[in-house]
């Protein structure tokens, strides 16, 4: 009988012991509107998570669900999280922001951060990057190039992220070349290879000979390849695997730093809500490689431009600047403030088209 209880207890004692092991690990979740292999943007997402492992080793436990369609099915999955014992939530996309918002109510002690959206609470944090800067440099590459002086661009949903992206490369694509078009279609789709093909495909016989996107797969610049004579960019990853093709350039989300701060913070107890929005100079834009299929001078001026954003010496937004009712939104050296960029909803003057509702 005392050998049985000694069993027993010295059982329980291990147990415990486990438990409390258990018990130090920091759980971190991440919500992916794609899937991990998708090329680019969740693609990224999951790079960071990887280097929130590598940094924390056994003092962390990371865990994902891929491919959660923005709406209630998100919610569900944030739930899950949250029961699931995770500490620190990272929903990474812009329709996540109302179901990051609901839950995080019913989950005071978990820390939320979701990331392109404006909502905060005492407990949910929103992070994002200024693609635009990256924008900017893929229009001056695009205006410089292109010999048809049509430019297309895939936008996913017409949010401001998206806008501010197609008046970026808007402008300083005209700066360099005046006779420039845009030809913008909407795919309606974070991740569909084959809708952002078909976009692509149509672009290009309106005769774009440079498609821009703002989508997640590699599909626009499959097509590129295809058609020959087309040449587009990296979109959220390096998607180097074009480079000696159609691809010049890319934009890099580099998420990793900001993953590893915040879970940092989690863990030692100094997380605090926070509206995090950097760009170049901080390192969580990059501009991948531009390829020797850019002319010398254009790439140089390219690398010129990023090195003085970097500085904060250049802002892509700069006046003169006009809307496109032709009504003046930046007089002659004014820059843009960030509550105009955060919500911005209209184009700049020269895009032909509407913004659908």
């Amino acid at each position: 009988m005392k050998l049985t209880s000694l069993l027993t207890g010295a059982t329980l004692a291990l147990g415990l012991a486990a438990g409390g092991a258990w018990a130090d690990k920091t759980k971190v979740g991440f919500v992916y509107v794609g899937p991990v292999g998708d090329g680019g943007w969740t693609y990224e997402h999951d790079k960071g998570r990887l280097a929130v492992e590598a940094e924390f080793g056994d003092k962390v436990e990371t865990v994902f669900v891929e491919s959660v369609a923005e709406g209630p099915d998100a919610e569900r999955v944030m739930t899950q999280m949250a029961l699931g014992g995770a500490k620190l939530i990272f929903t990474t996309s812009f329709g996540y922001m109302d179901p990051t918002i609901n839950v995080a109510k019913k989950f005071p002690n978990v820390k939320f951060e979701h990331a392109t959206g404006y909502k905060t609470a005492d407990n949910v944090s929103v992070y994002s990057a200024r693609f635009y800067q990256g924008c900017a440099i893929q229009g001056h590459i695009a205006g410089s190039m292109t010999k048809s002086n049509i430019i297309g661009y895939i936008g996913s949903f017409p949010i401001p992220e998206v806008i501010r992206g197609i008046n970026s490369a808007y402008i300083h694509a005209k700066k360099v070349n005046p006779d420039v078009r845009f030809k913008i279609v909407w795919a309606y789709t974070w991740f569909d290879p084959a809708k952002e093909a078909d976009a692509a495909k149509v672009l290009i016989e309106q005769g774009a000979d440079v498609i821009l996107q703002h989508t997640d797969s590699t599909a626009p610049l499959a097509a590129a390849s295809e058609a020959g004579n087309v040449i587009g960019f990296g979109q959220a990853s390096d998607m180097s695997e074009y480079a000696d093709g159609p691809r010049v350039s890319a934009i890099i989300d580099n998420w990793g730093p900001y993953y590893v701060e915040r879970t940092r913070a989690v863990m030692d107890g100094t997380w605090a809500s926070v509206n995090t929005w950097n760009g170049i100079g901080e390192g969580m834009v990059g501009i991948g490689e531009i390829t020797d299929r850019v002319p010398a001078d254009v790439k140089a001026e390219a690398l010129a431009m990023k090195d003085a954003i970097a500085a904060g010496d250049y802002h892509p937004f700069t006046g003169p600047l006009n809307k496109q009712d032709g009504s003046v939104w930046l007089k002659d050296g004014e820059t843009a403030d960030d509550g105009t960029l955060a919500g911005m909803g209209f184009y700049v003057e020269g895009i032909e088209g509407d913004i659908p509702n």
